[in-house]
């Protein structure tokens, strides 16, 4: 949840879309995102919408409040049901992200879902995630949270390194996190992910060894490793421009994510997205495929976004504001976009080459098409997908995904 919102039109107080956002909506999947933007403190690397109580005090006041925040979200949630009217699809996917949606009280995160379920219903497979932080829950809580409907719980674990975790203003003590996947699957979690981050300032290869070395012992299906990116404006970038910590490079990257797909790969991890490997396709994270397939999903939270058949929109960013517009009948969003259909077909090459399974060629126009006959034969693209009519990622072409989707887009 970037801190940064784009510019875009007005939102309409009711926030009702155009009909050309519902049309065909019934052969669209649904998903929720809800945004709890609380931590408890702030880490130095954190560039998303989240705010502390010292950063909340004196503005907002008790409509800033965490306490009544499950109250103010379920607003939202009936301001979905009136937006997307007699839309009859279930919600197929739920994720509750943050901040730390686990400063909440389990029973909070229970009653957003439960709002979610009586408003729309919940397919009867649906995923159910949210994210914890690993100090933040104990056996009890991780029950409460299955027993009311949650059935996949994401825990940042970033580093199995205490100086790694202290660069990065980490919290949690190494050995945390593996003990929560242990917590969670005794509660009955189906799924459980682990959080990894490489390139930190100070982290060796050996250090980066021995996390995912942590990682894949404590019995997850599903990891996401994801190279650390030093956003101006946060603490690391302060402090890598006054010269306390050194910068990791390019290179640096290149090699942990190499060393990631050997360790991942070796104990029954495929990789289905270039940051997210998962032991079985169920095991995927379903929700974040909505996004980078371009489906529904509605955004609830201050910063949240939103997508609906090719317009998006944004939520007002702080949580005093976001529940005043709510409190007063109107839609907290910010602004939209109204995506045309060269918007859409860029957005699809670029989320779709990451996956494993590729792009349609037929997405390309004739440049793209004769980049990737040249980057087939620099041996980034995979010759079967090629074959297949798909401009597929080799190991190679994931190092290079970035240089590579710039060329297809043309």
């Amino acid at each position: 949840m970037p801190s940064a919102l784009p510019d875009g039109e007005p939102v309409p107080d009711d926030g009702a879309l155009p009909a050309s956002a519902l049309a065909g909506a019934a052969d669209r999947p649904l998903g929720f995102y809800l945004h709890v933007p609380y931590c408890a403190t702030r880490c130095g690397y954190c560039d998303f919408n989240t705010y502390t109580a010292t950063e909340l005090r004196g503005s907002g006041g008790v409509l800033a409040s965490r306490d009544n925040y499950a109250d103010t979200l379920t607003d939202e949630i009936r301001l979905a049901r009136k937006v997307l009217g007699d839309d009859p699809r279930p919600v197929r996917t739920v994720f509750v992200g943050g901040g730390t949606p686990t400063l909440l009280a389990a029973a909070d995160l229970v009653t957003m879902l439960g709002a979610i379920r009586d408003e729309f219903g919940l397919a009867p497979d649906a995923e159910v995630t949210t994210e914890a932080n690993p100090e933040s829950v104990d056996p009890a809580y991780l029950a409460e949270l299955r027993a009311g409907g949650f059935n996949r719980i994401s825990f940042g674990m970033q580093s199995a390194r205490q100086h790694v975790l202290r660069i990065l203003d980490r919290t949690h003590t190494p050995g945390r996190p593996e003990a929560c996947v242990a917590e969670a699957r005794a509660a009955g979690f189906e799924h459980v992910n682990l959080d990894l981050i490489y390139g930190t300032p100070g982290e060796s290869d050996d250090d980066w060894r021995a996390s995912l070395d942590a990682a894949i012992s404590a019995g997850p299906d599903h990891v996401s490793a994801y190279a650390l990116i030093v956003e101006e404006g946060t603490q690391l970038a302060r402090r890598i421009r006054r010269g306390e910590v050194p910068m990791t490079d390019d290179d640096v990257h290149a090699d942990r994510y190499l060393i990631a797909e050997e360790a991942l790969s070796a104990a029954g991890f495929h990789w289905y997205e270039v940051s997210n490997w998962a032991t079985s396709e169920a095991a995927r994270c379903l929700h974040n495929e909505l996004y980078w397939r371009g489906a529904d999903w509605w955004g609830a939270g201050p910063g949240a976004h939103s997508h609906t058949g090719g317009v998006r929109w944004w939520n007002v960013k702080h949580p005093g504001a976001y529940a005043a517009a709510l409190a007063s009948g109107r839609s907290p969003g910010a602004g939209r976009e109204l995506l045309t259909h060269e918007d859409r077909r860029v957005e699809r090459v670029l989320l779709e080459l990451r996956l494993r399974d590729g792009v349609p060629l037929t997405l390309l126009h004739p440049a793209g098409r004769e980049a990737a006959a040249r980057h087939l034969a620099d041996g980034l693209l995979r010759p079967e997908d090629y074959a297949s009519g798909h401009a597929a990622l080799t190991l190679r072409g994931r190092l290079l995904a970035d240089a590579v989707v710039r060329d297809l887009v043309d």
